[in-house]
């Protein structure tokens, strides 16, 4: 078994290849390209690989070059692969030929690999994800920008409903407002256009899943938090509890332990903030639809504070996320 170790850039990637021994048979830079990376590998193609890269933000070119060619491919986490090999000098070399020891040794801990197509459905639905936080950053200037006059706002339970958007564009604010709020207006249709344009593919993937609609069981959890939670969890038994996937959010505190002493701060954040996004959104609407979440909610408010109270109960539907999965059943809401 020959055992490669592959530093992946966007222009330039570093390749080490060593035996079972360690020793180093081949070791190049090249650029990152399919038939590079085939030209460096060819000569090595009679004798089994093992490869592997860390996870970053582009790992899934190299990753399904890697497949047609090598035996095995492992996806690195690279914040514990750093842990373990940290080191004062830093070179793309040197990290390629420290993830290649890694993997001979079999110490590299490991991060979900999901498939080609999943990393499709996943970047569309963070696309309109994408849009969404734009859509809101929209509404909040339309407001701001409202504010700053002496109106008689309408009694309507969303301003930017059909009957809203009518009163929104038939404002004759003075200059430059009114030119800022037309702008505004506009774009804010257009990403709506953007957004409904999503919705047969959500609707098509929801479609028979029954994990979507098991997920969509929980209060807060609607049709596109269902299947973004879905596609971005992939497989809920790498969690073996429900901590540990509420860490893999980041929806967890920091802990700081000295002798008989432990201090809670702020959030990690560290894990998928797509997912962490995703239960922070779904705390408003779970708390108006269940009781249980409500009293929950309450409860942490009077003692902490609105912002930590939302925290806390995107972290409890996370929990709960991982037991519906898990348990395979519906939520019950009380």
């Amino acid at each position: 078994m020959l055992y490669l170790g592959v530093d992946h850039h966007t222009k330039t990637s570093h390749l080490t290849l060593t035996d079972e021994r360690g020793k180093i048979l081949k070791r190049k830079g090249i650029v990152t390209r399919e038939e590079d990376l085939i030209a460096v590998l060819g000569e090595f193609t009679d004798q089994p690989i093992k490869a592997v890269l860390e996870a970053g933000y582009n790992w899934g070119k190299m990753y399904d070059w890697l497949v047609e060619i090598a035996d095995e491919v492992i996806l690195a986490h690279p914040q514990k692969v750093r842990a373990i090999a940290d080191a004062r000098i830093k070179t793309d070399t040197i990290d390629s030929a420290t993830l290649a020891h890694l993997l001979r040794a079999d110490l590299i801990p490991e991060a979900y690999a999901c498939s080609q197509e999943t990393r499709a459905i996943k970047r569309v639905l963070r696309q309109r994800m994408f849009l969404v936080r734009v859509q809101t950053m929209f509404k909040n200037r339309i407001h701001a920008t409202v504010s700053q006059h002496d109106l008689e706002k309408p009694k309507l339970s969303d301003l930017f409903g059909v009957a809203g958007m009518s009163w929104l564009r038939g404002l004759d604010l003075p200059y430059p407002d009114n030119l800022i709020l037309a702008e505004d207006l506009e774009f804010l249709s257009e990403v709506r256009k953007r957004i409904k344009s999503t919705e047969g593919l959500i609707r098509d993937l929801s479609r028979g899943d029954h994990a979507v609609k098991l997920l969509r069981s929980i209060p807060g959890i609607g049709d596109f938090f269902s299947v973004l939670i879905r596609y971005e969890v992939g497989d809920m038994a790498r969690f073996r509890s429900p901590e540990k996937f509420a860490c893999f959010t980041g929806l967890v505190p920091s802990t700081y332990s000295s002798g008989e002493k432990t201090f809670h701060g702020r959030l990690t954040k560290q894990g998928n903030k797509y997912l962490r996004w995703a239960f922070i959104e779904a705390a408003r609407p779970a708390v108006m639809a269940s009781s249980e979440l409500r009293f929950y909610h309450e409860r942490i408010k009077r003692r902490k504070g609105a912002g930590d109270a939302r925290v806390a109960t995107a972290r409890k539907l996370a929990c709960l996320t991982w037991h519906v999965w898990t348990e395979q059943r519906l939520y019950e809401v009380r």
